[in-house]
C-alpha cells in the first residue's frame, strides 16, 4: 500500500511517500481503507521532534492518528456486518499516513447519515476536543468569552458552540486575514493576536478558551473578571499557559488545565459533535487539502501559520 514515512525528525522533508505491507486485522480488529487524514498542528511537533508529551518510538514510522473510511475487513470475533460502514477512527498515535489502517475494533465510530466523511473527520478530534472544553467552562448566555486560535480546527468550532450557548464571542487569531473565518461563523468580534494591545481590544472576559497558550494565553488570563473562567486546550505557541493556580485564586478565577475524561467521556463527546455535525448544528472549516504523498507539504503549510480550519490528506486517487 502507498504510505508516507516519518524517516527521522526534523523539518517537513523527512516525511518521504513510499510503499508499507498492506495491515492484516487479528482477533478484535477492523482493517479500514482510509479516505481522508487529519493532520493536526501537534503532529508537526512531532515530526519536527518538539513533541509536547514525550514519544515512544522511533523513526522510521508512519506518522498520523485521526483517519476516516470504510470497514474492509474484519478479524476474529468481530461482527462481520461491520464491513462497508462508514467510519471514522484514531489509530492511537501511528499508522495514519496510509491507505489502510488496523484498528481494535472498539476505536471506530460509525459516520452519521447525512455527514459527509471528510466533514466527520474534521470533527472526529477537535469536535471532541470542543464539545469537552465547552463542558468544563460552561458558557453562559451573555458571557463574553474568548476563543483563541479561532481560525483554526478546534477554534472554529468552538466559536459556532459558544455562540449557541447564548455568548458574546471574541475571536483571536494570528493574523487580520483570518478574521473572516470567525466572523463567518458568527463571532461577534476578533481581535489579532500578534498586534501590540490586542488583549485590551478584546475586552473585560468571563471565559478564555485557550489554543494558543505562552504569552498569549496569559494577555488573555489579564483580561478574565473575577468569576471567570480559563480552560488550556492547545499550544500553537509551543508552550502552554504558565499561570500559577495561587494567582489565579487570587484573581477568583478558575483555571482548568487539559481536563482529565474517561474512555465512556471522550466516547460520549466525540458522539455528540458528530450527531450535532450531522443535525446541521456544527461546521467543521476544511480550509486546505493535500494529496497523501502532499504530507510533507500539508506540515510546511500548518507551519508557516498559513492553514484555516481543519488540513486533510484525501488518500483516494483522482
Amino acid at each position: 500500500m502507498r504510505a508516507v514515512w516519518l524517516t527521522e525528525f526534523g523539518g517537513p522533508e523527512v516525511l518521504v511517500p513510499g510503499e508499507a505491507q498492506d495491515p492484516v486485522p487479528g482477533a478484535g480488529q477492523v482493517l479500514i481503507d482510509v479516505e481522508f487524514v487529519n493532520v493536526p498542528f501537534v503532529e508537526a511537533m512531532v515530526r519536527a521532534g518538539n513533541s509536547p508529551v514525550p514519544v515512544r518510538w522511533e523513526p522510521p514510522v508512519i506518522l498520523g492518528n485521526g483517519v476516516g473510511g470504510v470497514v474492509a475487513e474484519v478479524g476474529a470475533g468481530v461482527d462481520n456486518a461491520l464491513v462497508g460502514r462508514r467510519v471514522v477512527s484514531g489509530t492511537g498515535g501511528l499508522g495514519a499516513y496510509a491507505e489502510k489502517v488496523v484498528v481494535d475494533a472498539s476505536a471506530p465510530f460509525e459516520v452519521p447519515d447525512g455527514l459527509a466523511l471528510d466533514d466527520a473527520v474534521g470533527v472526529l478530534t477537535d469536535g471532541r476536543t470542543a464539545v469537552m472544553m465547552l463542558s468544563e467552562v460552561d458558557p453562559r448566555p451573555g458571557d463574553r468569552v474568548l476563543v483563541e486560535a479561532a481560525a483554526g480546527g478546534v477554534g472554529t468550532l468552538l466559536v459556532q458552540l459558544a455562540k449557541a450557548r447564548g455568548a458574546t464571542v471574541v475571536a483571536a487569531v494570528g493574523g487580520a486575514h483570518k478574521f473572516e473565518v470567525p466572523l463567518r461563523l458568527g463571532a461577534d468580534d476578533a481581535v489579532d493576536y500578534r498586534e501590540p494591545g490586542w488583549a485590551e481590544k478584546a475586552g473585560p472576559l468571563d471565559v478564555v478558551l485557550d489554543g494558543v497558550g505562552g504569552d498569549v494565553a496569559r494577555d488573555a488570563f489579564g483580561r478574565l473578571r473575577e468569576g471567570g473562567r480559563m480552560v488550556s486546550f492547545g499550544l500553537a505557541s509551543g508552550s502552554w499557559a504558565s499561570i500559577a493556580d495561587e494567582e489565579a485564586a487570587s484573581r477568583g478565577v478558575a483555571l482548568v488545565r487539559w481536563p482529565q475524561a474517561t474512555g465512556r467521556q471522550l466516547r460520549d463527546y466525540t458522539n455528540t459533535a458528530l450527531r450535532e455535525a450531522a443535525e446541521g448544528r456544527l461546521h467543521p472549516v476544511i480550509g486546505q487539502r493535500f494529496p497523501l504523498e502532499g504530507a510533507a507539504d500539508a506540515h510546511a503549510a500548518i507551519e508557516s501559520r498559513a492553514t484555516l480550519g481543519r488540513t486533510l490528506l484525501e488518500v483516494r486517487r483522482a
